[in-house]
């Protein structure tokens, strides 16, 4: 079965209080324990965004290059994801509107293509 990610950019999120996070999380994880019901679920987390980035890393001549803070200039990161496991995009994109009603906040639906149909293309050229 496909793999999918569903993610949100912080930027999508406007400024809340503590008690709304609180509250947005106890509905996301109502969410994230039907996933688990369902046995759809893989992984998630969240919190993430402009001053949690740690580094980041290019290659030059070979050799990673590390510096401090996001590689270009953007207000997009990545604020939390949930990767489930699920028959199709449908399935995929109930999950994520699951999601966007429990925190009010626009998801992104991935399909990770897999190892096998990155091969396969491979093998097409």
């Amino acid at each position: 079965m496909p793999q999918y990610l569903i993610a949100f950019n912080d930027e999508w999120v406007a400024e809340h209080t503590p008690e709304q996070l609180r509250a947005k999380g106890e509905a996301s994880m109502r969410v994230i324990d039907e996933m688990k019901n369902d046995g759809v679920f893989v992984f998630t987390d969240g919190g993430i965004g402009a001053e949690s980035v740690v580094c980041s890393v290019e290659a030059k001549n070979g050799k990673p290059v590390f510096s401090d803070g996001p590689y270009v200039e953007t207000k997009e990161h990545l604020g939390g994801f949930c990767v489930v496991e699920v028959a199709d995009d449908e399935a995929a994109g109930y999950w994520a509107g699951r999601l966007a009603v429990a925190l009010d906040w626009p998801q992104e639906v991935h399909r990770f293509p897999g190892r096998r149909h990155i091969l396969e293309q491979k093998d097409g050229e």
